[in-house]
C-alpha cells in the first residue's frame, strides 16, 4: 500500500493534464505519475523528459529495455521489473531470459552488443567510481556520444526510479503483472 496518496489526472492542473494523456502512452504508470503529481514540477519535467526520449528514440528499445531491466533487477525493485520485462520480451527476449538478466555467461537470448549493455547498466549502477575507459571504448565502436550519454543517463534515473519507487511502496497497477525482481 502506498505511503502516500495517488492522485489521478483530475487532480493536476489543467495545463498538464495532456501530458498525463500522453504519459499513459509510455506504459501503466499510473500510480507512479499520481505520487509524482503531489509535487507538479516533479510530474512535468520527469514525464515530459520520458516522453520526449521517447519520441526521439536514438537508443533503441531493446536496449533501453536491457538497460533498464538490469538497474532494477540490481536495485530488486519488483515495481520496475514488473513494468519494463514485458516491453523486453517485445524485444525478443524472453520472462525467463530477463529473470537471468545479471549472468551473461552463455545467455542464449543475448549478443555481445546486448552483453555489453547490460555490463555497462551494472558498472553505471554499482561502479561508477571504478569504471575504466576500455568499456567506452567499446560503447564508442556501437553508440554514438549522444546515444552513450542517453543510455548513461536512463541508467542512472532508473535507480533513482527504483529508490523513489521502493520507499514510497505504491502498488503496481492493476493488469500488470507482478514479477519480482530476486535475482
Amino acid at each position: 500500500m502506498s505511503r502516500v496518496s495517488i492522485k489521478t489526472r483530475a487532480d493536476l492542473p489543467p495545463a498538464l493534464q495532456p501530458l498525463w494523456d500522453k504519459m499513459t502512452t509510455y506504459g501503466a504508470f499510473e500510480n507512479q505519475a499520481g505520487v509524482m503529481a503531489h509535487r507538479p514540477p516533479i510530474f512535468k519535467h520527469m514525464w515530459s523528459l520520458l516522453v520526449d526520449l521517447a519520441d526521439e528514440a536514438v537508443v533503441s528499445k531493446r536496449h533501453l529495455e536491457l538497460a533498464l531491466v538490469t538497474v532494477s533487477l540490481l536495485n530488486k525493485c519488483d515495481y520496475c521489473v514488473s513494468h519494463h520485462a514485458p516491453k523486453l520480451k517485445v524485444q525478443g527476449v524472453s520472462e525467463e531470459g530477463a529473470a537471468r538478466l545479471l549472468d551473461t555467461k552463455d545467455h542464449p537470448e543475448l549478443d555481445d552488443l546486448d552483453k555489453l549493455v547490460v555490463e555497462y547498466s551494472i558498472a553505471v549502477t554499482n561502479n561508477w567510481n571504478k569504471t575504466r575507459d576500455e568499456i567506452f571504448d567499446r560503447l564508442r565502436a556501437h553508440f554514438s556520444e549522444a546515444q552513450i550519454v542517453e543510455l548513461t543517463w536512463r541508467i542512472a534515473l532508473c535507480g533513482a526510479f527504483n529508490r523513489f519507487n521502493d520507499i514510497l511502496q505504491f502498488d503496481i497497477e492493476q493488469g500488470v503483472p507482478h514479477r519480482e525482481a530476486a535475482e
